[in-house]
């Protein structure tokens, strides 16, 4: 999958973009094939290396993302593979996938697959 790393801290131009593996979930975890990743205050001074505990480059930023379910870890029963969610993480949102908590992952209002089989 394609991902947006910073390598370096500096301005946007610094980006660059890579293969990297697919993320795998694990146990309570759920991976959101990403169609938008947010942009947001956080995310500008993380990439300038002025935001509180940064991690050092070179690392995938990202704290949000909107997509689709790609899979699912173990115990996670209340979504489905392609129901349309929001997620926030901790890193890693400016790639194709990402791995995110269950608890931290939202279903898009009645977009929801499962919302729509349950009516």
């Amino acid at each position: 999958m394609r991902a947006v790393r910073l390598p370096r801290y500096g301005p946007p131009e610094v980006f660059e973009e890579l293969e990297a593996p697919m993320p795998e979930p694990g146990p309570g975890e759920v991976v959101v094939s990403t169609r938008a990743a947010g942009v947001n205050f956080a995310d500008v001074l993380q990439r300038l290396g002025l935001y509180a505990n940064a991690p050092r480059p070179p690392y995938v930023p990202g704290f949000e993302v909107a997509g689709e379910v790609a899979a699912l870890g173990e115990g996670v029963t209340d979504l489905a593979p392609g129901d349309r969610v929001v997620a926030m993480v901790s890193g890693g949102g400016y790639a194709e996938a990402v791995r995110a908590p269950r608890e931290q992952v939202w279903p898009r209002g009645s977009t929801s697959r499962r919302r729509r089989r349950s009516r």
